[in-house]
């Protein structure tokens, strides 16, 4: 914990002051009886400033004990909020600022948000301190080849080298590195795998970031959002979209009873980028046009005044559209307005397509608020853009999710709008001729909830997916899910384990990743589990 001002310091230097006034008053009393010829005060003067320099000791005591009792009341609630769940703290280890940086950024994100957040340097944390915490984010940068940046060196002396339980923590990990180096965020994973071993559990699997790289910290801004339960949180830097236009919109579950899915087509103004499959596509939303509209009305301005933004000249109404409306305003000059709207937050979505699909397909459940107004991501794609409207689209690399480079076997679990990145994986190991598939997948109703049933199996029918198992919950009295899947088959999976398979799960991180991480631990073990996060034969891409 950081250092506090002492308390006493300023408290005795005004009683100081106040004793000098006193002294110089009574000095000068003496000097008016050994024949100063400035008359004496009278001696209700002197009352008064006598009154007057105790009030003001008086109330500086008071101001001093009040900002000690709020600087107190705020460390306490901050105390337990990480302990009850409701808080969090934030760790850094820094070697060149950077880290440090960057976990002041997160505090102040969180923060907006109206999280109680605490930020601690490695050095003021111990394994008593450690053991009061409930929910922590690390942030972590490493040194040389792998090695901890020198202000958690007492740390990992003192602390990683005991056999301690953690089991009430659960944590995240922003873990700072350089590929060039062979290490790569070696620290940063050489404490998760320590944080795990102590019955630590993650809030979401770690974010890698390569020389300061701005997708890898969007990624990070997208789980404090999760985490805040906050989708209009600001992008830390000026996003840098690419124009993408709205080619079709189809549901994918007709008449389900768990909300209708979309499969999103989009094709580039441009050259088609490349991409990889499990990468990640970043969408620039747009406010309803209802909504715009309403504000323009309400504010009494026209949405066809020109305003200019980074140089272009564009109508207000497309400014407001894809930017924070603000919930007051009462000035009068548009462009004024328009030079401090702040870009509505991006939306993150699995791809499901390979770039030689020629397009970007997204699969995306259309969500709702809890006053009903559709969410902005998914009312901007699922609703309110239009076939043939831009759509501003940006790509970042997951290489965490990527694909295997060998011809290893391949197990994929997921649920829901999961399928996604599943999908896209499939795609790109059947293109390369490698058959080795295993596709684990579970929704509510076959009838209505099986995306992508002939594609899936026509390539299972084929022999592109070897195994196919399915878990639709809600097709038999008692639930089955994706787990059960997996318990039933512990036997083939050690098998494919063993064989070198590469697990990837996608989907709820809510209900299905948790319960499909406790069956792979219970039928592999932990130390099995942890050698194949370790060996990046565990990936995960949850939410």
């Amino acid at each position: 914990m950081s250092r506090e001002p002492g308390f006493l310091h300023p408290v005795v230097g005004n009683l100081l002051v106040g004793l000098l006034l006193i002294l110089l008053a009574l000095l000068a009393m003496a000097w008016q009886a050994g024949g100063w010829k400035v008359p004496l005060p009278p001696m209700q003067r002197i009352g008064w400033a006598a009154l007057a320099v105790f009030a003001y000791l008086l109330l500086t005591g008071w101001l001093l004990l009040r900002r000690r009792a709020q600087a107190s009341t705020q460390r306490l609630r901050v105390e337990i909020a990480a302990m009850t769940g409701t808080g969090l703290t934030v760790v850094y280890a820094s070697q060149t600022g950077f880290a440090e940086a960057t976990a002041r950024q997160t505090v102040a994100t969180l923060q907006s948000a109206g999280m109680q957040v605490e930020l601690v340097s490695i050095q003021q944390l111990d394994a008593q301190r450690l053991a009061t915490l409930r929910r922590v984010l690390f942030v972590v940068s490493t040194t040389g080849e792998g090695d901890a940046p020198d202000m958690a060196y007492a740390f990992v002396a003192n602390v990683m080298q005991e056999a301690a339980k953690y089991p009430q923590l659960q944590f995240g990990m922003l873990a700072l590195g350089d590929s060039a180096y062979r290490n790569f965020c070696g620290f940063g994973k050489s404490l998760e795998r320590w944080l795990r071993h102590c019955g630590a559990q993650p809030l979401f699997d770690t974010v890698d970031v390569d020389n300061g790289d701005a997708g890898a910290l969007r990624h990070w801004q997208y789980h404090l959002g999760q985490l805040c339960g906050r989708g209009d949180l600001p992008d830390w830097q000026e996003p840098d979209y690419a124009r993408w236009r709205l080619h079709s919109r189809r549901v994918l579950n007709p008449g389900s009873v768990g909300g209708p899915c979309f499969e999103i087509t989009l094709k580039p103004e441009e050259a088609l980028p490349d991409w990889q499959a499990g990468d990640i596509a970043e969408i620039g939303p747009q406010n309803p046009p209802a909504d715009v509209s309403a504000w323009l009305t309400r504010h009494a301005l026209d949405g066809g005044i020109t305003v200019v933004l980074h140089g272009a000249r564009e109508d207000l109404r497309n400014v407001l559209a894809r930017s924070t409306l603000p919930a007051a305003w009462a000035g009068s000059d548009a462009q004024g307005l328009a030079d401090g709207l702040v870009r509505l937050p991006h939306r993150d979505y699995s791809i499901a397509s390979v770039p030689a699909n020629g397009s970007i397909q997204l699969v995306l459940r259309q969500w709702r608020l809890d006053d009903g107004r559709l969410g902005i991501g998914t009312g901007w794609l699922t609703e309110y853009a239009k076939p043939g409207d831009e759509i501003a689209l940006r790509i970042r690399a997951n290489a965490n999710f990527h694909a295997p480079s060998g011809d290893v076997p391949m197990l994929l679990i997921g649920n829901g709008t999961g399928i996604a990145s599943l999908r896209g994986l499939l795609k790109q190991r059947i293109a390369a001729g490698r058959m080795r598939n295993w596709l684990i997948f579970g929704e509510r109703h076959r009838q209505q909830d099986f995306f992508y049933q002939e594609e899936i199996e026509a390539w299972h029918a084929r022999g592109a997916i070897a195994r196919l198992d399915l878990a639709f919950s809600r097709d038999q009295a008692e639930r089955r899910y994706v787990q059960h899947c997996l318990d039933d088959a512990a036997d083939d999976l050690r098998t494919w384990v063993a064989e070198g398979a590469v697990i990837f799960v996608c989907g709820s991180l809510a209900g299905m990743a948790p319960a499909v991480d406790a069956s792979l631990r219970a039928i592999l073990g932990e130390d099995a589990v942890q050698d194949l996060i370790a060996r990046s034969r565990y990936r995960r891409d949850v939410y």
